[in-house]
């Protein structure tokens, strides 16, 4: 439709312009003329021959514009808006004491030829500073006005909110991991987690309550350091009788991800589709790698399965098998690892005394 106004339009202003320019030409030269409708009628043709070329060309330059424009990414877009807009203002500004400078009638055109030139030069100025610090500009503003609008383009995908899990509050571990930043996004407290907690922090069993307790104290730390993250959600499902099949469904409602580490759980929403964060897999990936060879220092706990066996631990829970370790019980040394083992309980590294290894060479 809008290409047909255009092509329209120039057809009727090239019939215009054709029919009225013999206005223009002088009586002399239309002297011979003897049917002065009959060559209007001939120079209205022309105009709408040139107005339909002319039509054509417009559209192609306005369909080629208009793609260009939503190519263009939002942020750049705003940027140049408003680089054209301070550029054409600045252009007036400083144009303004042109107009009123005497200048002699044989030479006015100069004034709006200025004017014009002078719009231009500025107008494109102020969109290439756009260009330039437009993106710098915007978050001078506000810190997040792009990110926000890179999400809102699809250019950027957006943090998605985590669920978090009962076990996963009285780990401890989710605390120490937003610290340091890695977890992004909304942090959602269901209120039936909050219930499921305090009854543990109530609960008969000493054990129990202390571990309850201990997570209440971490979420109330997390809140306080995080009051805009820690969001504590009232969704319930009162038909969904398990914490579990809550947290899968508020996560499937909210397209959020679960953040837990109950494996049952991670493995009943893998089937479900639903995102997992699983702490345990995180801490497995990112346990250092000991190689035959390396050396670590470690203390002797106790005597092994084998009689000149010493067990010890390291700091994320590794069991180290010490060969020739038995009498170091209760000391520190530096050992040797010789070899590691994954087993289906963990893993395990099999080393020996340093000051033995020395000997053996």
């Amino acid at each position: 439709m809008l290409d047909a106004i255009i092509i329209l339009s120039f057809m009727a202003a090239g019939a215009g312009i054709g029919f009225y320019i013999i206005d223009l030409i002088p009586s002399w030269a239309l002297t011979q003329v003897t049917n002065l409708q009959g060559l209007r009628l001939v120079f209205a043709g022309f105009g709408v021959i040139g107005g339909i070329a002319m039509g054509l060309f417009v559209q192609t330059a306005y369909r080629r514009l208009e793609r260009k424009v939503r190519e263009m990414p939002v942020d750049v877009l705003l940027t140049r808006a408003v680089g054209l807009v301070l550029g054409l203002l600045v252009a007036n500004l400083m144009l303004a004491p042109i107009f009123l400078l005497p200048i002699p009638t044989d030479f006015a055109f100069i004034k709006p030829l200025v004017a014009v030139l002078g719009s231009i030069m500025f107008a494109f100025s102020g969109i290439t500073l756009a260009d330039t610090h437009g993106r710098g500009f915007l978050r001078l503003i506000n810190p997040h006005t792009v990110e926000s609008l890179l999400i809102a383009e699809g250019t950027l995908k957006p943090a998605a909110t985590k669920v978090l899990d009962t076990s996963c509050i009285i780990d401890g571990r989710i605390e120490e991991l937003l610290d340091t930043g890695f977890v992004e996004g909304q942090i959602l407290v269901p209120q039936f987690v909050l219930r499921e907690l305090q009854q543990v922090a109530d609960a008969s069993n000493d054990q129990k309550r202390v571990r309850g307790r201990r997570g209440l104290d971490i979420l109330n730390r997390m809140k306080i350091t995080y009051p805009e993250r820690i969001v504590i959600h009232s969704a319930d499902y009162e038909d969904i009788p398990t914490v579990d099949a809550k947290l899968v469904r508020l996560a499937q409602e909210i397209n959020g991800t679960l953040l837990s580490n109950d494996y049952n759980l991670s493995k009943v929403a893998s089937l479900q589709k639903v995102p997992v964060l699983n702490i345990n897999d995180l801490a497995q990936s990112i346990r250092p790698s000991y190689l035959p060879g390396d050396t670590l220092d470690l203390k002797i706990i106790k005597e092994g399965k084998e009689p000149s066996q010493g067990i010890g631990y390291l700091d994320d829970g590794t069991l180290v098998v010490v060969e020739e370790g038995s009498r170091y019980v209760g000391s520190e040394l530096r050992v040797v690892v010789t070899s590691a083992l994954q087993t289906s309980a963990g893993r395990m590294i099999f080393a020996r005394p340093q000051a033995a290894e020395g000997l053996k060479v």
